[in-house]
C-alpha cells in the first residue's frame, strides 16, 4: 500500500488499512526487531510478581468480559 495523502485527509477506514499494512511488515520481519532492554526488566518484575502471588493471570475471554462492562 502506498500512501497517497496526508493522514488528516484519510477516512477511518484508510486509517485502519494503512495500520494493518503496517502490522502485516512488521510481522513479517519480526525476528529481526529487537526488544529493547527494559522490556526484559519488566518481564523479571512481572514473573517476580506472579512467583510471590501479588499478580494473577486472567484469560482473554473473561478480561475481554471484564472490559465490556467497564465500557458504557
Amino acid at each position: 500500500m502506498s500512501i497517497s495523502k496526508p493522514l488528516e485527509e484519510m477516512s477511518m477506514a484508510e486509517k485502519i488499512q494503512m495500520m494493518e499494512s503496517l502490522w502485516d511488515e512488521l510481522c513479517q520481519r519480526a525476528d529481526s526487531i529487537e526488544s529493547p532492554a527494559w522490556h526484559q526488566d519488566i518481564l523479571s518484575q512481572r514473573e517476580e510478581s506472579l512467583e510471590k502471588g501479588a499478580d494473577t493471570f486472567e484469560d482473554w475471554e473473561s478480561a475481554k468480559g471484564s472490559i465490556r462492562k467497564q465500557v458504557p
